[in-house]
């Protein structure tokens, strides 16, 4: 499998979250795999699983409540992190390599404490400091980060608050 190495970090994302306060944790989803099998490993509120499967592989397991990763605290694009006081509701990753185009797409849904207008220009500002171009549609942002990815920022009303979702795709 080609993705084989990604196995152990990925049991440690998907675990995170499994701590004490699984209310709060966000809903992590991981799809790695290629034409010889592939790796699915979920977790959040309700415990975790870990799938492999592939020529002569087949696991299928509950992954243990032993470690709590801060994935809003970890989270960062060329050290832009998001807008202060932000929760990570949801990890998607998507690393298949059936086509063969060796591309992953990862999509973070995120809650933050702000109107969009109010942490789109945070984030906006936060990212000139670092040199990284961006364009802007409203309260979207949009740009290539230092190693090549495609990313974009989307910011929506949530009441007085925002809920966004940042989507990167690597090369």
């Amino acid at each position: 499998m080609r993705f084989a190495f990604l196995i152990p970090p990925l049991m440690l994302l998907a675990a995170c979250g499994q701590g004490e306060d699984k209310k709060d944790a966000p809903e992590i989803r991981i799809n790695a795999g290629g034409a010889d099998g592939g790796v699915q490993i979920t977790a959040g509120e309700g415990g975790g699983k870990l799938k492999i499967g592939g020529e002569g592989v087949d696991i299928d397991m509950k992954i243990p409540d032993f470690v709590n990763l801060d994935v809003s605290g970890d989270f960062d694009i060329d050290g832009v992190k998001l807008y202060p006081g932000s929760h990570v509701t949801t990890v998607n990753v998507d690393a298949n390599d059936t086509s063969g185009a060796g591309k992953a797409t990862v999509q973070l849904g995120f809650t933050a404490p702000a109107a969009p207008a109010k942490a789109a220009d945070w984030m906006a500002g936060e990212f000139a400091k670092q040199g990284v171009k961006i364009t802007r549609s409203g309260d979207a942002l949009a740009g290539t980060d230092k190693d090549g990815d495609d990313f974009t920022i989307n910011f929506a009303p949530d009441g007085a608050n925002t809920k966004g979702e940042v989507r990167i795709v690597s090369k």
